[in-house]
């Protein structure tokens, strides 16, 4: 009841077309990552400008328009992508295709770092922003942080439709409110002439270092254009999510990522600008950078986006909460972008073996509900391990997207080449040299920034996305292997299956009662060529009582008394089945192991589990067969089988359905 209240009733597998997406609805389904990248971006160009001292922020919008010159290429580059390859496996297709396995491998373990990083930034961000409004809300941003991911993890569980139609509202409401604040804010200082200034303005801020030399000021500027390039975090996931496009899925998908790219730029830059406007300040240690004066007692460092908020609109006004509230929503929105992508790229490597094949299958609701726990879980980590300082997790971001970038860029241009190979039509020779010098360009242009991020977050964090990014990949490379192993033991071969010569039947007995009864029974219909009860002697008077009771009822099956001199069950019996096959490695030795079920999960923990230890053990010895023989009790009868038959389908069967007690037939082990 609770799970049907929280995701819904489940979906028919052919209901998938209705939970497409339309363009209105996709892009805050996809874009709300690089969208809510201007509510951190701006504060990590002017956090790194401020190591150099205040006169750095005069470059803020320098290093912003070359971030946008590289939102642009990387905007066009995808769109190329998305139609040539619209199945879905963006970036890990591309190179997989035209690059072969390892660039391939090299992709998928640096796009499922970035989408974990994804959601650990956005929501660490969401409750900074949030909290720069609401104190208390900074002063338990971990516990805030984790209960943000349990509720978007809810809403993808409930299905793609009605997460994209949830996130719709708040991610419009977001760009018309920072839009609308940076217009106001900019026609009151250009064309109104108000002097408008931030909260910050009147601080005195020195520079961490001091000279600071040509080639460090170089060094930071490249370090403050590594950090600015966040704002690109997301656009890949267009690419990945193409098949949950509504048809003609290409062209939606071209036209989502270029409303993708267009407004990131306007707000990004827009707040920059105003931020310039407004002498507003923001520093990474405000402890050690702010010189201390009349502005600075008492003050407390709050976002950009808050900052101007207020200034804008004045502090305490309605519209200052409403920046504040839609700012921090759609941050914890923003995550839904690696919800989405990650799943169905997770899909896509199990599909194809790197991955466990649960992360393929689809829950209740159509939606692919193993990626999305694991991702939550990883995201949750890393808040915790992090302390949910976005300062700290944005060392370790952007490393992997660029990876992914300029990998599947080098794809593209070989997919071009190999195409103009064999294309003699002019006007399409024409449209795939201009597609592939838009490649080559996004090639050179994210590897260039791969370089710099690489050298200038390395010592900072980044190295510890590198180390995850090598582990999956090693990981994935081993699963592989195995699924390829034991796809080759499983293959049938030409020679037709040898028939077992003889098959011997062995009843496992611990006291005559109605289950082991039931299980002779059993065995003596199988028609065996030998049926053997076997008891372990663990206490000499119950093994003596089991003799008595089984000659006055005259049971006709031999009873064997195997000793255990130090009270161990489990190896005196497989060294009977042993035994019973040495004799001819032909036969089949079939062991019957009564047991009896109960209906409540505490009174399973009244029994030991000798039962499920034997039948685990002998299921590795070759030419044994393990078969239980349940007797119900009472209590099982009022078990809801119905549901339970509910659950077990929606998961990997692990088992029967029943669960065996802890010895053949009864809680003793005798």
């Amino acid at each position: 009841m609770a799970k049907r209240l929280l995701l819904g009733r489940p979906f028919r597998s052919d209901k998938l077309q209705h939970t497409l997406l339309p363009k209105r609805i996709a892009l805050p389904v996809f874009a709300s990552d690089a969208l809510s990248s201007v509510a951190y971006a701006p504060d990590e160009i002017l956090l790194t400008l401020s190591i150099a001292g205040a006169a750095a922020y005069v470059f803020s919008p320098w290093v912003t328009l070359a971030v946008a010159v590289v939102m642009v290429t990387v905007v066009a580059s995808y769109r190329q992508t998305v139609h040539a390859y619209p199945s879905g496996g963006g970036d890990y297709e591309v190179a997989t295709v035209n690059l072969g396995p390892r660039a391939g491998l090299s992709v998928a373990s640096a796009l499922l770092v970035d989408y974990i990083l994804t959601v650990a930034v956005s929501i660490s961000s969401g409750v900074s922003n949030l909290g720069s409004v609401i104190p208390w809300v900074a002063e338990h941003k971990v516990i805030i942080a984790i209960i943000a991911i349990v509720l978007l993890s809810s809403l993808n569980l409930r299905g793609l439709r009605e997460s994209g139609a949830a996130f719709a509202v708040p991610t419009y409401l977001f760009i018309v409110v920072i839009v609308g604040m940076i217009l106001t804010g900019l026609v009151r200082v250009f064309i109104l002439g108000e002097d408008l200034r931030a909260p910050s303005a009147g601080l005195t801020i020195v520079p961490e270092e001091d000279p600071i030399s040509q080639a460090m000021f170089a060094f930071i500027l490249l370090r403050t254009f590594s950090s600015g390039c966040a704002a690109l975090t997301g656009v890949e996931a267009i690419s990945n999510g193409v098949p949950a496009f509504k048809k003609p899925k290409s062209k939606n998908a071209a036209t989502t990522l270029l409303l993708l790219g267009g407004l990131s730029i306007v707000m990004l830059y827009g707040i920059v600008l105003l931020a310039q406007a407004t002498h507003l300040k923001f520093v990474e240690n405000p402890m050690l950078q702010i010189v201390p004066n009349a502005a600075s007692e008492g003050y407390v460092q709050k976002t950009v986006t808050t900052q101007l908020a207020e200034t804008v609109f004045g502090d305490g006004s309605m519209l200052l909460y409403l920046v504040g509230a839609v700012t921090a929503l759609i941050l914890f929105l923003a995550a839904n972008t690696a919800f989405n992508g990650f799943p169905v790229l997770g899909s896509i490597l199990a599909q194809d073996r790197y991955l466990p094949r649960q992360l393929h299958n689809r829950g209740d609701r159509l939606a692919f509900s193993n990626g999305i726990l694991f991702l939550a879980v990883a995201a949750i980590v890393l808040i915790v391990a992090f302390e949910a300082e976005v300062t700290k997790l944005i060392q370790l971001y952007i490393v992997g997207v660029f990876v992914s970038f300029t990998l599947s860029q080098a794809g593209m241009i070989r997919h071009w080449n190999r195409l103009l190979r064999t294309q003699r039509d002019p006007v399409r020779r024409g449209r795939m040299i201009r597609s592939r010098a838009i490649n080559a360009f996004g090639m050179c242009l994210t590897g260039a920034v791969l370089i710099v991020v690489l050298i200038t977050k390395f010592l900072l964090g980044a190295w510890i996305a590198i180390a995850a990014m090598i582990v999956i990949y090693g990981l994935m490379v081993a699963i592989h292997r195995h699924y390829t192993r034991v796809a080759e033991e499983l293959r049938p071969t030409d020679e037709r299956p040898v028939l077992p010569s003889r098959n011997h039947a062995i009843v496992l007995v611990s006291k005559v009662h109605q289950p082991t009864l039931r299980a002779l029974a059993y065995a003596q219909a199988t028609r065996p060529d030998t049926l053997t009860a076997v008891t372990v002697n663990v206490d000499d008077n119950d093994t003596r009582a089991i003799q008595a009771e089984w000659e006055r009822r005259q049971i006709p099956v031999s009873l064997t008394v195997i000793d255990s001199p130090y009270r161990e069950i489990t190896r005196p019996i497989l060294d009977f089945v042993k035994n019973t096959r040495r004799a001819s490695p032909r036969d089949v030795v079939t062991v019957f192991v009564p047991e009896y079920v109960v209906g409540r999960w505490w009174e399973n923990l009244l029994h030991n589990q000798s039962a499920l230890r034997i039948k685990g053990r002998l299921l590795f010895e070759n030419g044994v067969m393990v078969t239980s023989v349940p007797w119900q009790l009472r209590s099982s009868q009022d078990r809801d089988l119905d549901r339970l038959d509910r659950v077990l389908s929606r998961a990997p069967a692990r088992g029967p359905r029943s669960h065996g007690t802890d010895d053949p037939g009864d809680s003793d082990p005798s």
